[in-house]
């Protein structure tokens, strides 16, 4: 299997190819703000034909060159409903007004054909499967997307902003709640192997074995536990 990341953008947000192989179809993950670029330049590297954009949710910094990249390639982008609004809105969902000099910069909007996330689904893209996991919390549509372990490699988990190497997202803006976020690490990622790889939203890779024995967030979890004063800053738009 074949994975490109790349940050991308003022928040350095993680977008990623993912095939079968070189030359072959592919999935893109989360191409945000200023990653058309890095895209293309992936594509044109290893010889990718992308058949469809899947979103971990609809921040700006995760969303902001679907239009671009869908209409460049003729491919449909999934999202979950409720963060659907965001592609078309990006300010309501930041609860504020981000300036005009980088909403210049943008393609507001929704691309031609919208698709949407379900709990629970199975995506059959590009000769691959992404299980779909509602995980509520930074935004009320996170999404999380895990492929299963094959006998060359342990099962991959696209973690958007739920899960980071050592810290979590931020539950702070519109949509954002503690309480679910605390509800999805413990439902999401607590029953995932230690082997599972996690691919984040930002910042480095990391498994669930590294974060159930180190994230100050998911230890408290899997001790039934709140977060205390001692965690530090949750990351993310």
């Amino acid at each position: 299997m074949l994975i490109a990341g790349f940050p991308a953008g003022a928040w350095g947000t993680n977008c990623y190819l993912v095939a079968p192989a070189a030359g072959e179809e592919c999935v893109i993950i989360d191409p945000g703000h200023q990653a058309a670029e890095g895209v293309e330049e992936a594509l044109r590297k290893h010889r990718l034909k992308p058949v469809a954009v899947v979103l971990t949710h609809g921040h700006l910094d995760h969303v902001a060159s679907v239009v671009p990249v869908c209409g460049a390639h003729d491919v449909p982008a999934w999202i979950h409903p409720e963060d659907r609004y965001m592609m078309a809105d990006p300010e309501k969902a930041l609860g504020r007004s981000i300036g005009m000099p980088l909403l210049g910069e943008l393609t507001v909007g929704e691309p031609d054909d919208v698709r949407e996330l379900t709990d629970g689904a199975k995506l059959g893209l590009a000769g691959l499967e992404f299980s779909v996991a509602h995980a509520p919390g930074h935004t009320k549509g996170s999404v999380t997307f895990q492929m299963p372990e094959t006998t060359d490699i342990p099962s991959v988990f696209f973690s958007g902003d739920l899960l980071f190497a050592g810290s979590i997202g931020r539950t702070d803006l519109p949509g954002g709640d503690m309480a679910e976020m605390l509800d999805s690490l413990a439902r999401v990622c607590l029953p995932l192997d230690d082997s599972t790889v996690v691919l984040s939203g930002h910042g480095s890779q990391t498994t669930i074995g590294q974060e159930r024995a180190t994230n100050p967030y998911l230890r408290q979890v899997a001790a039934g536990q709140g977060t205390g004063v001692d965690t530090p800053p949750r990351r993310g738009m």
